[in-house]
């Protein structure tokens, strides 16, 4: 029985605590640069699945604006043992570097089938002002 995907989000990062409970920190809406290329030293991509039986996997890609460049891909193995089960995955990426601004895009595969495709914006941001 396939999963199904639940949440998929980029953050910079996520602690497991004690409990197993994840704190997720920094929720990525957009990168912002003053300049480019810009080198991220860590992004996360936290997703969950739920509702499946069997083995999976699953396989994170970022993608550049040309929507064919692949930046960076983790792939990861996974078993869902009941109906009543789910799992947290949790890529973790660094040292990646965007050197374009514009729509850039993360794509959660399960068992090399689209689930998940959303943006991931890199913008220029504006000069900051310099004190007189």
């Amino acid at each position: 029985m396939i999963p199904d995907l639940q949440a998929s989000f980029v953050c910079e990062d996520v602690r497991v605590e004690a409990s197993g409970a994840h704190t997720i920190v920094g929720i990525v809406n957009f990168i912002g640069a003053p300049t480019l290329p810009i080198q991220v030293i860590k992004l996360c991509v936290w997703t969950r699945w739920s509702s499946g039986i069997g083995q999976f996997e699953q396989v994170t890609r970022l993608i550049a604006p040309d929507e064919e460049t692949v930046l960076a891909s983790a792939t990861t193995q996974f078993h869902l043992g009941n109906e009543e089960s789910h799992t947290t995955n949790v890529n973790i990426f660094g040292g990646l570097q965007f050197k374009e601004a514009g729509a850039h895009h993360v794509e959660i595969l399960l068992d090399d089938e689209l689930k998940l495709h959303f943006p991931l914006r890199v913008i220029l941001l504006p000069p900051t002002p310099q004190p007189e």
